[in-house]
């Protein structure tokens, strides 16, 4: 940390520009003026507008000489114009044939007496057939299976079993 009495003076402030433009790093500029650390000076640096500078040092040293950097760029330029040009794709993979969904085992249509609300009885079909809205809504009205309210057909479409719902809800996500 900084000590009593060693602060930003204009002789420190004038030793920092000049290390700096003669391209000090802020390590070794911190460890010359002494009392500062590397961030006090990289925030002096900053707040003085000297961000920009000449790279010297030991930084100078290690670059890559120009010519070093010619004969780089002339390999590079080799290994690209010898590389095989990329396989084209002409066609794409066809799609698997899955399996045709079983077709459901034919059902003898229930014939339908068709009857209104009105005249509807407890031991007749209530499957809804039509708009609800328009006056020509009617309910099938076939004899109701004892302890349920739709005739074998229509019992048959309410009630399905689990595992059959599950595999025709997997056979219609793969049309």
């Amino acid at each position: 940390m900084m000590e009593a009495g060693l602060g930003w003076t204009d002789d420190r402030v004038a030793l920092l520009r000049r290390l700096w433009e003669d391209g000090q790093s802020a390590s070794k500029i911190a460890a010359q003026l002494g009392g500062v650390t590397r961030n006090a000076v990289i925030g002096k640096v900053h707040r003085l507008g000297l961000a920009g500078r000449a790279r010297g040092g030991e930084e100078a040293a290690t670059a890559v000489p120009p010519s070093k950097t010619v004969e780089i760029e002339t390999a590079i330029a080799v290994v690209e114009t010898q590389a095989p040009e990329p396989v084209a794709i002409l066609a794409h993979r066809p799609a698997p044939d899955f399996p045709a969904p079983a077709a459901p085992a034919p059902v003898a249509l229930a014939v339908s007496e068709r009857v209104t609300i009105m005249d509807l009885r407890e031991s007749m079909c209530r499957w809804p057939l039509g708009d609800p809205t328009t006056p020509e809504f009617r309910f099938c009205g076939a004899r109701s299976i004892t302890g349920l309210p739709y005739c074998t057909h229509h019992a048959e479409i309410a009630y399905q079993p689990a595992a059959e719902r599950k595999r025709d809800r997997r056979v219609a996500s793969f049309r």
